[in-house]
């Protein structure tokens, strides 16, 4: 199974999942490989400052993250995409058409179609305090969604 988080810069919200579900694969020992991008992207940037020290509390290190915009993602060969916004998930369709059934916002693929907000707050320009509370927000859903896909596979 291969997932793509996708965000604006994948400088934030995209790299802190993709290292959260990361850290939760490997200790949980699952065959799913993750990837992250940005729509608006420019590949190579690193990780914010936040991003990497709110990753680090959580002993992951985010300081070797590279972005990648999602033109020169793999996109085509993920089995679900999922978006930090409902906004990057219309971009995402609308480029993407044929992956349209694979589409999810985070929280929509977490906690179902149902949930009311949708979207992960951008924490870029806040405190270090708005990165907390979105890597906490992110691990929430990664486990609901690692809960998921272990309850689906053992179908």
């Amino acid at each position: 199974m291969k997932i793509m988080f996708i965000c604006t810069g994948n400088t934030c919200r995209s790299a802190m999942a993709e290292a959260i579900m990361r850290k939760k694969i490997q200790e949980e020992k699952l065959s799913i490989e993750v990837f992250s991008c940005g729509i608006y992207a420019m590949d190579g940037d690193t990780a914010t400052g936040l991003a990497i020290d709110a990753m680090k509390k959580r002993g992951i290190d985010l300081s070797n993250h590279r972005a990648t915009n999602i033109k020169q993602s793999d996109i085509l060969q993920m089995d679900f995409i999922l978006c930090a916004t409902e906004e990057h998930k219309k971009i995402v369709e609308l480029l993407y058409p044929e992956k349209k059934e694979q589409i999810y916002t985070i929280k929509e693929y977490a906690y179902g179609t149902n949930i009311i907000n949708k979207n992960i707050k951008d924490p870029w320009g806040y405190s270090m305090d708005t990165y907390e509370s979105v890597a906490e927000e992110l691990e929430d859903c990664i486990n609901k969604i690692i809960e998921k896909i272990k309850n689906q596979q053992q179908k």
